[in-house]
């Protein structure tokens, strides 16, 4: 890869790849430094990546540098203390939007990042089980298990429209 194909990698894929690791991780300032991080290992190994792929090396890089930030900061959580009401959605909201992120909060980081992969990017069953190291199968059963989470925290679509 050369100077113009890295420039023109950076112009097409920056702000995706800035959208997908910030719906997972909610903080402006580390999805920038995610994906500035990406770009730095692009630019590492520029030699041995070819254009045609840069997309792929892109998210996969992301996804793996999120992973391990999200990784270092976790915390353990008392389950014996969980307030039940806080993870139940109850009320009637007019921002679907609101309704969506919260309920993507709740879903694991895995699963959490297939939806966003597939339902938000588009990316194909193959696509996202080469970004996340996991099989196509594990993807399926990952997103199936995620949908089905949001549509219980959601409920139907017309108590919250």
């Amino acid at each position: 890869m050369n100077l113009d194909e890295y420039n023109t990698a950076v112009d097409q894929h920056a702000d995706g790849m800035f959208r997908f690791i910030l719906k997972n991780i909610r903080d402006e300032d580390k999805a920038r430094d995610i994906v500035q991080d990406s770009f730095e290992k692009l630019w590492r190994n520029v030699d041995a990546v070819n254009f045609l792929k840069v997309k792929s090396y892109l998210y996969t890089t992301a996804y793996h540098t999120m992973i391990d930030l999200i990784r270092r900061e976790k915390r353990k959580e008392d389950f014996e203390n969980v307030d039940v009401g806080k993870y139940a959605h109850s009320e009637q909201y007019t921002d679907l939007s609101e309704v969506l992120d919260e309920a993507l909060k709740r879903l694991s980081e895995v699963q959490r990042s297939v939806i966003l992969l597939r339902d938000y990017e588009g990316y194909s069953y193959a696509e996202i089980a080469k970004i996340t190291n996991l099989s196509e199968s594990q993807v399926k059963v990952y997103i199936y298990r995620a949908r089905k989470n949001l549509k219980e925290y959601i409920g139907s679509i017309e108590s919250i429209v």
